[in-house]
């Protein structure tokens, strides 16, 4: 669900690349994802657009995901549920706090203010449907001389999804037990070392036996982490298929 959420984070703050990040999960096992995780990014001071009334200093981002919440500021209306439509996302400001649902709908101030926003965006009509997919269609007919950005663009939609799967990665190292430092342009951590090593759970075998729990962990071998990372970054296909030769 990051990618629905976090995109009003992303496309907002004017973020890019993270410089630190460091997660936390629920067991993770070989062969599936967590049942819940928390990722912490940190991204480094960026040059603010003209049309906009704020700096956009270093900036801290923290993804929930698996059901779990951040805890609830000062002043949240008591009962009010933090998932709108499948996530909720809270900005901190120093003047006040904006919350939104998940793909930014519904957007409002804790304080109650309703401020005068200007629209500075292209609009998409009926974007959760189907609107979306036709921007892309429509891009994909105009010629590139002429042609008016999809919302969802690959220049913007990459480096978000690589921020995503980052954090994922992020995941699967935090059995190194420290911050990771992040070079996007790299697509590397600097400061894994060479002998560092991991285990990654295989099997959990957890039992309970006459009221007894048991656990009986079953785990790798020592992996080597800064070759496990580069080998997630970038992945070693194997070969594709290929065809007899065919009679004539």
């Amino acid at each position: 669900m990051a990618c629905h959420i976090l995109h009003p984070v992303f496309k907002s703050l004017r973020l890019k690349y993270p410089t630190k990040v460091q997660a936390s999960s629920t067991l993770l096992l070989t062969d599936c994802a967590p049942n819940a995780q928390t990722v912490k990014y940190i991204y480094p001071a960026r040059t603010a657009p003209s049309h906009y009334k704020i700096d956009l200093p270093e900036v801290e981002v923290i993804w929930y995901d698996g059901g779990l919440q951040p805890m609830k500021p000062e002043g949240w209306p008591e009962g009010k549920d933090m998932n709108d439509s499948g996530g909720g996302v809270i900005f901190h400001g120093t003047k006040d706090k904006l919350i939104c649902g998940c793909y930014g709908i519904n957007p409002w101030l804790l304080s109650g203010r309703v401020p005068n926003a200007p629209v500075t965006e292209r609009r998409v009509e009926n974007a959760t449907r189907g609107g979306h997919e036709m921007d892309w269609v429509r891009a994909c007919k105009e010629s590139p001389e002429n042609r008016i950005p999809t919302k969802s663009d690959f220049a913007e939609a990459g480096p978000f999804n690589e921020m995503v799967v980052m954090g994922v990665l992020a995941v699967r190292l935090q059995g190194l037990n420290k911050i990771l430092e992040w070079d996007g342009e790299k697509m590397e951590f600097t400061n894994i070392k060479d002998d560092e090593t991991i285990k990654i759970c295989i099997e959990d075998n957890f039992t309970i036996t006459d009221g007894h729990p048991t656990f009986n962990k079953k785990w790798t071998d020592p992996i080597i982490a800064k070759q496990f990372a580069t080998e997630m970054v970038r992945h070693t296909y194997r070969d594709g298929w290929s065809l007899p030769e065919m009679p004539a």
